[in-house]
């Protein structure tokens, strides 16, 4: 048996025995001495460390064991040197993407970028240069925001359109407001609103920005958290012209709890694209990895199905929980259910209170750390991100605590 089949074999085993296990999400695990941003964090910015962390975008659930022992076996040998990408890795990134997505990629049209952010950060300096204008779809992801204006970019912005408690996409401004723009960052699925956005809308996004050369950056870490019945489409699959004229950036680290792992990929059809992008990146090794990486994304998607099943279970039901609590007991506050990650948009306007106001409230009065909606661009006043990847007992305790504190307004 040549070694191929027999890894191929001992990983049928071992899926097969992850496929048995039953995962204990309402695991508390104590994160303090971690250096957790989601903790430690909280002293800046509310000059307390005592609420209940519902901000930072990472999980309160222990990350899966297959990633953890990959990571742990790697540790016992005793030398970590400089490492190769090796062809395990590859393989599972494609296997994951043409299970999930029906997604045909292959090797070439891969490559490391240390985070999705710090890769976005290193698209623009590949891609544009200062002064040039970049679209983004506020409300969107806060980062997008500042990666333009610190890279000393011109910054666009498409608002989204909310109507009927969900956000579409302004497809008439971008027509108009798309004149000298050469990149647009889309948030797909979008955060903090959780949409998974139509092949139609997606479709013409390829369209119209084809039409005058914008790239496209497409954001994707939260394809994998899609929440049935829902459905994530990649923008690389909506057409040719999406194909042949966007960045895809991934990553498992929402997915499986391992932002810390810092491993992240870009998927890269068109070649002349990938061959600028490559260059850039190898200027500087940015795209070399780290010893860590390999074994904990190769295990992620190579045993990580049933642990991710298991998991958007127990967040739908935490979603589920905090719609139905607000609605039966505190009816002033919405929810915005996602249909792709573990973030819910909370309407808050019906309150009556400024950003100011709203924030003390949720953080003074009822002792909880959220996302101030401002932060997501201007069209995010009245909203807060709340992070429910947490014990259903922690949500349990949030919720109370929330209406209490608007009981006493």
């Amino acid at each position: 048996m040549n070694k191929q089949v027999r890894r191929r074999n001992i990983r049928r085993a071992e899926e097969m025995e992850e496929s048995f296990m039953k995962y204990n999400f309402d695991e508390v695990i104590d994160r303090r001495g971690t250096h957790a941003v989601k903790l430690d964090g909280m002293q800046e910015i509310w000059g307390r460390t005592d609420l209940i962390p519902l901000w930072v975008a990472d999980m309160d659930f222990a990350t899966p064991p297959f990633i953890l022992e990959a990571v742990r076996k790697r540790c016992e040998h005793p030398i970590l040197g400089y490492t190769e990408k090796p062809d395990g890795y590859y393989e599972a990134v494609i296997n994951w993407l043409k299970t999930r997505y029906d997604m045909n990629v292959s090797k070439e049209h891969l490559n490391y970028v240390p985070g999705i952010v710090a890769g976005l950060g290193m698209a623009i300096n590949c891609f544009t240069s200062p002064g040039d204008k970049i679209m983004i779809m506020p409300p969107v992801y806060h980062p997008f925001a500042w990666l333009v204006k610190r890279n000393n970019r011109q910054l666009v912005e498409c608002p989204l359109i909310l109507e009927d408690g969900h956000y579409r996409m302004n497809l008439d401004q971008l027509r108009r407001e798309k004149k000298g723009v050469r990149v647009l960052i889309l948030c797909n699925p979008h955060n903090p609103g959780g949409v998974v956005w139509t092949r139609e809308e997606l479709e013409a996004v390829a369209e119209i920005c084809a039409e005058d050369n914008i790239l496209v950056f497409s954001d994707e870490i939260h394809a994998d958290l899609t929440l049935p019945p829902a459905r994530h489409l990649p923008f690389a699959m909506v057409s040719e012209k999406a194909r042949n004229n966007s960045v895809t950036f991934m990553a498992p680290s929402k997915t499986f709890n391992m932002p810390g792992v810092a491993a992240s990929h870009t998927i890269i059809y068109n070649k002349d694209i990938r061959s600028r992008f490559n260059a850039w990146l190898e200027a500087g090794e940015l795209n070399a990895g780290h010893v860590f990486a390999w074994p904990a994304v190769e295990a992620a998607y190579t045993y990580g199905a049933e642990w991710l099943e298991q998991c958007l279970e127990y967040i739908q039901g935490n979603i589920d929980y905090v719609d139905n609590y607000l609605k039966n007991r505190i009816p002033r506050i919405h929810a915005m259910r996602p249909m792709a990650s573990y973030l819910v948009w909370l309407d808050c306007r019906e309150l009556n209170l400024s950003q100011q106001e709203l924030n003390h409230l949720f953080a003074e009065e009822a002792g909880l750390a959220l996302n101030d909606g401002e932060m997501f661009g201007k069209e995010g006043k009245g909203f807060m991100r709340m992070n429910v990847a947490c014990p259903r007992v922690t949500l349990e305790r949030a919720m109370k605590q929330l209406e209490e504190a608007v009981a006493r307004m």
